[in-house]
């Protein structure tokens, strides 16, 4: 590890886009501690603690402890994950939108990535409104109001304050990629995420001194991580290997070629849209909660303690996971190129029956995957549940910080590898 530090350090271009990179989360990490006007940050801060329940605890994770302290950041990048994941199903599902992303070209790519942006602040608007209205209604113990300007004005200047953070969290994240190191909205998650690992850990300590976490309990926990995560690398690299064969090639069998397929091809997304599915009836909910005696059974129902949340949000995951894995690999597509290509996988018969065994192997594949996202996602709330460890580390925020480095590390390797094949070209 050190080594390949030292690499990237020596070559200009790759430092350039190190210390890029450091810039932009530096920047974040200022606008993460930027309140909105108009509120106590302090009073917030402490009804959240106090009431904000495991819901909001991890959701304030993502977005790097701003949605705790409603700064101009509260939203984090979850609005453009939104969007981002929308406009895959709908260029799936709607055919203009589809020849436009594969007969246009650059053009086409262009175009969608405008859509994604127009969506992300139509989403941003959204969610910061509804969000200024809960703050605006919440109380304190002695009846106080946690904002310090007239309603009317704190939830105009909140939406319009939060929306413009989350379109600037998408120009800094757009900018990480093209200018810095690995996916820059895919970082921003990352720096959020790793940014309230020590103050979880401070926390965990104080609990632990003040005897309300025994040390066998802390002990079990740090296990229950080191274990996920070793179960996440383990399983983000694994790959089933399709053995294909060319007419016309007579290669070696240490030559022979494959189609790899992820244990788990779609990533975290369906985690991601499984959450913002459920998100939407509890936001809904909390502005009648005090009124409607529904809501607050909504309310009851879905709060992530409960068997129902579990249930759901297991059949959700599963869902889309198929579901988008469907949207990612098409295998009538990836059988006509490997027939126009003389190739074909040996025992199967090239078109319909390689698509139809392609399609059995992801089905497989699919299952074993969405099994362990689901397993991840609820794994945080039992820790907090059984456990009593206020350590929101785990399940999905560790899946994210996994496969968001493994990816960079990736991207990093095959950078240095290019650099060396120059240097090799250029002294022949």
């Amino acid at each position: 590890m050190i080594e390949k530090l030292i690499n990237v350090l020596s070559i200009k271009e790759l430092r350039q886009k190190f210390i890029f990179t450091l810039i932009i989360f530096a920047v974040y990490r200022l606008g993460t501690h930027i309140p909105v006007p108009g509120v106590d940050s302090a009073a917030l801060m402490h009804y959240f603690n106090a009431s904000g329940g495991a819901l909001f605890n991890i959701y304030n994770l993502f977005s790097g402890g701003a949605l705790g302290r409603l700064s101009i950041f509260a939203l984090g990048v979850m609005p453009y994950i939104s969007a981002s994941i929308i406009m895959q199903l709908m260029t799936a599902v709607i055919p203009s939108l589809e020849r436009l992303q594969k007969e246009e070209g650059d053009y086409g790519r262009w175009k969608i990535s405008q859509y994604t942006r127009y969506l992300t602040i139509a989403i941003a608007a959204a969610q910061s409104f509804g969000l200024s209205i809960w703050i605006s209604n919440l109380k304190t113990e002695t009846g106080q109001s946690l904002i310090t300007d007239s309603t009317f004005l704190f939830i105009i200047t909140t939406t319009i304050t939060i929306t413009t953070g989350t379109v600037l969290l998408m120009w800094l994240g757009e900018k990480i990629t093209e200018f810095g190191i690995g996916n820059g909205i895919s970082m921003i998650i990352l720096a959020g995420i790793v940014a309230t690992i020590p103050t979880a850990l401070i926390r965990s300590y104080e609990l632990l001194k003040v005897g309300e976490i025994s040390i066998l309990t802390a002990i079990a926990a740090a296990i229950i991580v080191v274990v996920v995560v070793a179960g996440i690398v383990y399983i983000q690299e694994a790959e089933r290997r399709i053995p294909i064969q060319y007419a016309r090639r007579n290669a070696p069998s240490s030559m022979a070629s494959y189609l790899p397929f992820k244990l788990n091809p779609s990533g975290v997304i369906p985690i991601i849209f499984a959450v913002a599915l459920l998100i939407f009836p509890v936001t809904i909910a909390q502005l009648f909660a005090d009124k409607v005696a529904f809501a607050r059974l909504i309310l009851d129902y879905l709060s992530p303690q409960s068997y129902v949340y579990f249930v759901l949000y297991v059949g959700l995951i599963i869902f889309f996971a198929y579901f988008y894995t469907a949207i990612l690999i098409n295998p009538q597509d990836i059988a006509d190129n490997l027939r126009r290509n003389g190739a074909f996988i040996p025992g199967v018969r090239a078109g319909s029956q390689t698509a139809e065994y392609i399609n059995y192997v992801l089905t497989r594949l699919v299952f074993a995957g969405s099994i362990f996202l689901s397993i991840l996602a609820v794994l945080p709330m039992i820790l907090i549940k059984w456990l009593n460890v206020p350590f929101y580390f785990g399940g999905t925020s560790a899946l994210i910080v996994v496969v968001v480095a493994l990816d960079t590390l990736h991207q990093i390797e095959a950078y240095l590898s290019m650099k060396k094949y120059e240097t090799f070209l250029k002294r022949g």
